[in-house]
């Protein structure tokens, strides 16, 4: 499922660069802040069917605690930020090509626009929910950010001044603190590993600033991954969700937060029923560390990972098909410590069985410097290593693992043309370096030639990427990739796999065997 463009249609202006990271080791159930739980939600009642008659009793009790966000941020005229149109603010009407108004409204952006025009100010809507009953309140962090003030109004119509207490990219999650004469209504984090597909939910929010909108649904899927980061992993439902809706609740039918509503697909802008929440399970841990903390701190041992598919299990001889396949370790990470080496395939956890997409979150989960135990598949065999979890770096720029050996050039072995894979390769020479713009200590054969519709370009390889390994063994020329390709062949695989490094890092990419050459 493409998420780009306006088809990646996020609740507020945003993309979501969460390198979504959940931490949340949490007891389900009991208030996050709260001395004591609030009343007891009334039951929903239900036909022999296990249908709803009516969620109105419920909704009476769970409004009072949702609570619109409003944010104020000024705007430089010169101001280029990819964030400015904020799919929340101020909408452009859509008017038909050509006419007038489009006219109109085309030049009067153009001067809102422009490098000498004054500052001004954006408005933004969301949806939020207290937490506790002296003022917390949780929405999502791209309704916040950057907003020169911010403010929050509760059901009565009361308007408060709010505090950012923290926020955190990676999750798209914020925490808020507004102070009232008297104590709130609040609601508490329930077990968002109790929902099931199919359970009937609600969602309390501000959609395109109706505030106090109820909607109900179902849960729809879970544990979704739509590629906005590394922790994805969230609640779909087709309750409907808009503009606004950001950082509003998804509650269950006990009237306990599930979820916290945080991005839609829609070609539109408006709900096409597919809506995603982050689990509360998640959420949790990261609002409790904002709030005695102001940040987030999540473990970490630096590898980069990919799952591993049927292709790739195949090239390692590996069944089944499952486990985080190590593509790069970090030199200096908790990971190559403890001599995690490419090409190991992560198959537990402290001996539960992980997908590789869940790794980066569940490593995420654990302590920092707690011992943690990694079942790893290398060469055929399992054995277990033993890791410390460190802590996850600030972001700073892309890095990649290092490449530190020192490889000569091979004149003799110039170039070859693997056309049962779609591309030709070269040594590198000096004027490879140069041309692809390649450091002196990169190792390997550079891809000089892709071909249009074959393997390697189906695969996303292209001009200029290093093949670095072939099954698991170093690549320092044109032959060491042939022999590799041929060995594989020998022993009857259905695949061969390449380490590749491309602009974006390592990563291990299959090739059938079957018309190789």
């Amino acid at each position: 499922m493409p998420f780009s463009g306006p088809a990646r249609s996020l609740l507020l202006s945003f993309s979501l660069s969460v390198s979504v990271c959940s931490a949340a080791l949490c007891v389900s159930g009991a208030p996050a802040y709260a001395d004591s739980a609030p009343a007891p939600m009334p039951q929903v009642t239900t036909d022999a069917h296990g249908v709803p008659g009516s969620f109105a009793d419920l909704a009476d009790r769970l409004l009072p605690a949702v609570v619109n966000v409003s944010t104020t941020q000024t705007m430089k005229g010169d101001s280029d930020d990819e964030d400015e149109g904020d799919e929340e603010g101020p909408q452009i009407p859509q008017f038909p090509r050509g006419s007038p108004f489009e006219k109109f409204f085309h030049d009067f952006m153009n001067r809102q626009n422009a490098p000498n025009a004054p500052p001004r100010k954006m408005q933004a809507l969301g949806s939020g929910f207290i937490i506790d009953p002296t003022g917390y309140v949780v929405t999502n962090n791209h309704v916040i950010r950057k907003a020169d003030r911010v403010t929050v109004t509760l059901q009565d119509n009361t308007v408060l001044p709010a505090k950012v207490i923290g926020h955190d990219d990676r999750t798209d999650l914020a925490l808020l603190k507004v102070t009232s004469p008297h104590p709130l209504p609040f609601v508490s984090f329930g077990d968002s590993d109790t929902a099931r597909v199919g359970n009937w939910v609600l969602a309390i929010g501000n959609p395109f600033g109706l505030s106090g909108t109820v909607t109900a649904g179902i849960v729809s899927s879970r544990g979704r991954n739509i590629e906005q980061g590394p922790y994805d992993n969230f609640i779909q439902t087709d309750a409907p969700i808009n503009k606004g809706n950001s950082g509003g609740p998804l509650f269950d039918m006990h009237g306990a937060v599930i979820g916290v509503n945080t991005a839609i697909y829609s070609p539109s802008g408006g709900s096409v029923g597919i809506g995603f929440s982050i689990p509360s399970n998640e959420a949790r841990g990261i609002i409790e560390q904002l709030r005695k903390t102001g940040h987030v701190s999540r473990g970490w041992i630096g590898v980069r990972i990919q799952d591993v598919t049927q292709e790739i299990a195949d090239g390692l001889g590996l069944k089944p098909a499952r486990g985080a396949l190590i593509a790069g370790v970090d030199s200096k990470g908790p990971a190559a410590k403890a001599k995690l080496e490419t090409g190991d395939v992560i198959q537990a956890l402290n001996g539960k069985p992980i997908e590789g997409h869940a790794l980066p979150r569940l490593i995420a989960d654990l302590p920092v410097d707690s011992q943690a135990t990694l079942s790893v598949w290398r060469h055929g065999k399992m054995q277990d290593l033993a890791v410390t979890i460190g802590t996850l770096p600030e972001p700073k720029e892309a890095t990649h693992p290092d490449h530190t050996e020192k490889t000569g050039n091979h004149p003799a072995d110039k170039s070859a043309d693997f056309s049962g894979f779609g591309l030709k390769v070269s040594g590198l020479t000096e004027a490879n370096r140069k041309k692809y713009r390649l450091s002196e200590d990169q190792k390997g054969v550079v891809i000089t030639s892709v071909t249009d519709g074959g393997a390697a370009a189906e695969r996303g390889l292209k001009e200029g990427d290093v093949i670095t390994e072939v099954q698991q063994v170093g690549v320092n020329s044109v032959t060491d990739l042939r022999k590799g390709i041929e060995t594989a062949q020998k022993e009857q695989r259905h695949s061969v796999l390449l380490l590749v490094h491309d602009m974006d890092g390592l990563r291990w990419v299959p090739f059938p065997l079957d018309s190789a050459h």
